[in-house]
């Protein structure tokens, strides 16, 4: 049957990941780090997924597809341990889907709904007083997400900021992370071993260029592997066109500084 349907441009498409959580039928998956409709069946073609690129790289195109299937799409978040959303096939609204892809500020009204796993939430408003606390230490942690893998380039608290890309395993390993080197700052975490980097110089680049950021530090371990880090933030500086100060802290398998 010839029936809308949502279309992804590859091209555009930066692999943040912010339309997997807002399809509320699981339609949406990222795979080799660029966002891909999995099966026809599962789209409903309402495109409540639109307003969550960053990058306008999805729009709703008619063509010939599969007729959307309401068990399949109950069967498939069951197995991809969602819980289905009553008549989001009926009516889409500008909040609706899974509260994860949300842009919100705890400063400002909330835009756009969604699961608060990936949210896009900026706390550095906030008075340190009102921040959220572990024991006695308040948290430095001034955003979320912080996976690069899904945070947009453009996303508030990058606009003008200090970036810190630490590797996975630095704030385990060094204790003193926050205070040291998180604090004023915003976050995003990476593993050159474990992930698909293949976006990563591009959103970098974005960051650097539409974000206007002030700074990037490098955050990174001793072994060897971790040293993608630095030459991926090096690339994406040469590759911005701009002078941006640079820095590199490497942190021991026991915790130290070198």
């Amino acid at each position: 049957m010839i029936r809308k349907m949502v279309k992804i441009d590859e091209e555009k498409c930066n692999g943040c990941g912010l339309c997997v959580p807002s399809c509320a039928e699981g339609a949406i998956q990222i795979i080799d780090g660029k966002a891909r409709l999995i099966a026809d069946n599962l789209c409903d073609g309402l495109g409540a997924c639109l307003g969550d690129c960053p990058v306008d790289a999805i729009t709703i195109e008619e063509r010939e597809a599969d007729e959307f299937d309401e068990v399949a799409v109950e069967d498939h978040l069951k197995q991809i341990g969602r819980e289905p959303q009553p008549h989001h096939h009926e009516a889409a609204s500008p909040a609706g889907g899974c509260p994860s892809a949300a842009v919100k500020s705890f400063a400002a009204p909330v835009a756009g709904g969604g699961c608060p796993s990936a949210r896009t939430m900026n706390f550095s408003e906030q008075k340190e007083e009102q921040s959220q606390s572990v024991g006695s230490r308040p948290s430095r942690l001034a955003q979320w997400p912080i996976q690069l893998h899904l945070l947009p380039p453009t996303a508030p608290f990058f606009q003008n900021a200090d970036v810190v890309l630490a590797a996975d395993c630095a704030p385990f390993a060094y204790a003193d992370f926050q205070e040291d080197l998180l604090k004023g700052k915003a976050l995003a975490i990476a593993c050159p071993k474990l992930d698909n980097t293949e976006p990563y110089v591009d959103k970098l680049v974005a960051m650097i260029t539409q974000s206007n950021i002030k700074s990037l530090t490098v955050v990174h371990m001793e072994v060897p592997c971790c040293n993608g880090l630095i030459f991926m933030a090096r690339q994406a500086i040469e590759k911005s066109g701009r002078d941006i100060p640079f820095d590199a802290v490497c942190i021991g398998i026991r915790g130290d500084k070198k």
